[in-house]
Order: structure tokens, then C-alpha cells, then sequence
């Protein structure tokens, strides 16, 4: 017997992303490049737009880098100058540079599975994979969603294990009321093309602890004790280094994860739109999670104070047969997407890491493995219409399993 064909299968065209630098931002930086003499490299913008969103987050200090990548590796580098080396916890279920910073500043990574719920770690898996190796959890909110219990804030709090939270996909997702990333010893974020807001390319640090926000400074540029906030730093390098020239002390064997001028412009025109974006972003994926079929696909997600980022589709069941059509319904739909998720779904079955951990080490996160089979990601912003969400989830419900 013939497949019927679903509702509504006229194309959608309906991309992964769109450019959230609309033309009012470009006329911003167009006017910021008509002043006489405009800075380009970092400088007063910079400090402008670092100083405005820990006022937004509900951090003390912040730090803009070059990406969300760079926000990474730049905590992970001061993680290793505070503690040492040793294990880190991180999700199976993320994006690579999130694990390649643990790697590339030696750090054993231990992997955590997530809960269904959440797509980021579960509270569970998270607090056994703990050793007196453990040095941090580097937990992502995934997508948008809070992936916050009071049990793991207490427990890591007990065992006095640093927190530092990945909110690149996260931007103003709350859990009781305070945004995620004020959380963590240090919290990260992107503002790449496609994230809540952008700055092209650009990321974030954020911290409450004056003495990390010094290292995270240094660190971003080369390690120079000049870039240090505070003058009690500055001097007490001088000090202690009186053979160098002050204008050189390197620190720390720090980076290059400056970013400029016009990336800060930018950034600041976009955050007084957050979160009025983020609002109907919330509603979109409302819309969709409550139009699909429940006998189908998860939409049990735990949506409060979520901040969505892109549309969460999971089949329910493990049917391999059953997701090629849901690909081909979408493809045919014109429907761009992400099978797996965030990062194209589990990465210990990336090459990178069965380098490491062999062939065989992903079988032992099983709900990260029906993500990266079964799961896929819409894309969602501001400006989508309602009604493609509707003929889309209608469409999504006409396949029979």
C-alpha cells in the first residue's frame, strides 16, 4: 500500500538561518565609520559593550574575544593556570570547540550523558561521573534550554567543583528568574551569525571573580600585564619584573582573541533588541512543540525560561525507517536542518575523539545516541512567519509511523 502523501506539501523555503544584522545596525556602523578619526581596533567600544552586558547578564565583568570558540579555550586556559590539570566534565552533546578547549589545554575530558528533558548533562550522570580528579563541569545549555538543578548548584557547591557554563546557543534563558551564565565561576557565549544576537563574529567571557577577570584580560592578548584592569596588578608586576620593560610582561603564554571596534558597535545595537527577539522566539517554539503529535515526537521539554535558538524535532521512538521520512518530507519541504542537533549529535563518534577513546565509547551515553539519530533542529528567529510553523507541524503529523 502506498505512503499518503502529507498535507500541505507545497515548498516552505525555509532557511537554517537569517542575518540578524538588519540595516538599522549597518547604519549604526556606518555612522560609527563617519567619525573623523574612528578607532577600529579595540578600545572605548569594547570596554562599552563588555560593560553592558555583564549589566544585561547580572555578572560583575565580562570580556569580548573573537568567537565563541576563542570564549572557550580562554576559560579553559585560565582553569589550568588557577588549577592545574585534570578532568573536566563535559557533555557527549555539544559543539567540538567546548572539547577540543579541554583538550587542547590537557585536560582528561569525562563525559556525561543528558537528560531527554533538556539535551544538556543530566544532574545524575554529572554528579557520578565526579572523581577527586575533577577540576570542573563544563555543562552547555543546549539550544536554548536550562540544563540548572538545585541539587547539581548544591552538590557542586558542597564538593567545591567550579561550574563554567556554555550559553553560546542560550543567550537570556533564565532558571529561577536569573539568566543563565550568572551562574558558573565563568560563563561563555557566541555571537556568531546565526545566535540570538551577532557581532559577525565575537564571543564572550563573563565572571563575577575580579582576580579571573584579570587573567581572562591578560590572557585575550598575549598574556601582556598591561591589558590588566587594575592598576594594583599593573604595579605589582612592575615590581616584581623590574628588569622588563612594564609595557611587556607576558604573564601568561596568552593568545590573540581580540576582537575591534566595529564588531563591539555592532553588539551593542543588537542587544537592545534581545530581548524582545528573545520573546518571539519563545512563542515560535511554543507553537510548534504544542502542534506536534505527542505519539510521534518528544515535546515534553522543560520550556521554563527556555530562550530557544532552533526548533527541537525528536522523534519519540528509535525508527530508522520512520526519520528517513521525516528527512524527506523536510527536504521535499523545502525545510533546512541539522540532523543530531547541536553539533551534528554525539562526538565521541567524531573522529577526533575515537583517536582517544576508540570505536566503541559513544554506545555508552544511549540518550545522546537517539539524539543523533532521531533529532534534528529548525531553524527559528524573529521574523518567521506563524503560519509555516503550522503547515509544517501538520505536515510533520500526516507521516504515519
Amino acid at each position: 500500500m502506498s505512503q499518503p502523501k502529507p498535507e500541505n506539501l507545497k515548498r516552505l523555503n525555509w532557511p537554517l538561518m537569517e542575518n540578524n544584522i538588519d540595516r538599522q545596525d549597518l547604519d549604526t556602523l556606518v555612522e560609527y565609520l563617519q567619525q573623523d578619526d574612528p578607532r577600529l581596533t579595540a578600545g572605548s567600544q569594547v570596554q562599552q559593550f563588555e560593560e553592558q552586558w555583564s549589566k544585561w547578564l547580572g555578572t560583575r565583568y565580562s570580556v569580548f574575544v573573537n568567537s565563541g570558540s576563542s570564549a572557550n579555550l580562554l576559560s579553559m586556559s585560565v582553569l589550568r593556570e588557577t588549577l592545574g590539570t585534570g578532568e573536566v566534565i563535559v557533555p557527549p552533546l555539544t559543539w567540538v570547540s567546548d572539547i577540543g578547549s579541554v583538550l587542547h589545554c590537557g585536560f582528561k575530558p569525562i563525559f556525561a550523558d543528558i537528560d531527554p528533558k533538556t539535551l544538556g548533562m543530566s544532574t545524575d550522570a554529572i554528579l557520578d561521573s565526579i572523581s577527586s580528579e575533577t577540576k570542573a563541569v563544563f555543562l552547555t545549555h543546549i539550544l536554548g534550554y536550562n540544563a540548572l538543578t538545585p541539587k547539581l548548584l548544591k552538590e557542586l557547591k558542597q564538593k567545591n567543583i567550579l561550574l563554567i557554563e556554555d550559553v553560546c546557543e542560550s543567550h537570556g534563558a533564565t532558571f529561577n528568574n536569573q539568566k543563565l551564565g550568572s551562574f558558573g565561576w565563568m560563563s561563555n557565549f557566541s555571537f556568531y551569525y546565526a545566535h540570538h544576537m551577532s557581532t559577525i563574529e565575537g564571543g564572550m567571557v563573563s565572571t563575577n571573580d575580579p582576580h579571573t577577570y584579570e587573567m581572562l584580560r591578560m590572557y585575550r592578548s598575549h598574556g601582556m600585564v598591561r591589558e590588566a584592569k587594575f592598576e594594583s596588578t599593573r604595579s605589582r608586576y612592575k615590581e616584581m619584573h623590574d628588569d622588563l620593560n612594564p609595557n611587556f610582561i607576558f604573564a601568561y603564554p596568552g593568545y590573540n582573541m581580540r576582537s575591534s571596534e566595529l564588531n563591539a558597535v555592532l553588539g551593542q545595537a543588537q542587544l537592545k533588541k534581545l530581548d524582545t527577539n528573545n520573546k518571539t522566539r519563545t512563542e515560535n517554539l511554543k507553537l510548534f512543540l504544542d502542534n506536534l503529535n505527542p505519539d510521534l515526537y518528544r515535546t515534553d521539554f522543560i520550556t521554563e525560561g527556555s530562550s530557544n535558538y532552533a526548533l527541537t524535532l525528536v522523534i519519540r521512538n528509535p525508527d530508522f525507517a520512520y526519520a528517513k521520512k521525516v528527512e524527506n518530507l523536510l527536504n521535499d519541504l523545502g525545510v533546512e536542518y541539522r540532523r543530531g542537533t547541536s553539533g551534528g549529535g554525539n562526538q565521541l563518534r567524531q573522529p577526533y575523539l575515537r583517536k582517544i577513546l576508540g570505536n566503541e565509547a559513544h554506545q555508552d551515553f544511549p540518550e545522546t545516541e537517539h539524539i543523533h539519530f532521531f533529532g534534528f533542529y529548525i531553524g527559528n528567529y524573529p521574523n518567521l512567519p506563524k503560519e509555516k510553523i503550522i503547515r509544517l507541524t501538520r505536515a510533520l503529523n500526516s507521516l504515519s509511523a
